[in-house]
């Protein structure tokens, strides 16, 4: 094999740090000042999201890989004025690559979508990704025309990513290399209340008066 084809299909290299993604997720989560609206993936991502700050903002998406980018886009879409946030994993974000273009496409000002990279599915038996030997999640999102997209270095360089994303006019995606941790805490399983929930939280949903 040539030098040339070694270097094409060599694993992608990134300089960035091993980190935690329940660290990470309650960093993002002390940056949240304005209501903004947070949609979490499935598994390890939500419950993460739930043990770091419950907020009626947030949405807990269950069952169903790659949603929580396509239904952060809607939400995007549908309230322009309110930042919005999706959390995945890159497991998931695999099952939904096409969201990629059609985010780009779209151009929301007001999205942020954040990678949790892990390079196993790790809720199922930590069975290795696509992405682990092979894709480059970074790289995939600029080819889709995501151009405002990067790996993370570390947790300093995240929370600067994060404090760009927040003012940015264009969707943006951060990367980043987590450790196999599993999940601090569970969500709640019931869906018609998380939804509920979210959609008061978003102003969409009235509370119902009592008494």
């Amino acid at each position: 094999m040539s030098d040339q084809m070694t270097k094409d299909t060599a694993a992608p290299v990134r300089n960035t740090k091993v980190m935690n993604r329940f660290d990470l997720t309650k960093r993002l989560v002390a940056k949240l000042k304005h209501e903004e609206a947070v949609v979490g993936g499935i598994g390890n991502t939500n419950f993460d999201l739930w043990s770091a700050g419950r907020r009626p903002q947030n949405f807990y998406m269950l069952g169903s890989m790659g949603l929580a980018f396509p239904i952060a886009l809607g939400v995007a879409l549908a309230q322009p004025q309110r930042r919005v946030i999706a959390l995945e994993g890159d497991g998931s974000l695999l099952m939904q690559l096409g969201c990629l273009s059609t985010i780009a496409s779209l151009k929301p000002a007001n999205l942020s979508l954040i990678v949790m990279d892990n390079g196993i599915y790790q809720i199922t038996g930590a069975q290795p990704t696509p992405a682990a030997a092979a894709s480059d999640i970074v790289a995939v999102a600029q080819g889709c025309g995501i151009a405002n997209s990067a790996w993370a270095a570390d947790e300093e360089d995240f929370e600067r990513l994060v404090d760009g994303s927040l003012s940015a006019a264009v969707p943006t995606l951060i990367a980043l290399r987590i450790d196999d941790k599993p999940g601090v805490g569970t969500t709640d399983r019931d869906p018609v209340q998380i939804r509920e929930r979210f959609m008061r939280g978003v102003g969409v949903r009235k509370e119902v008066p009592t008494g």
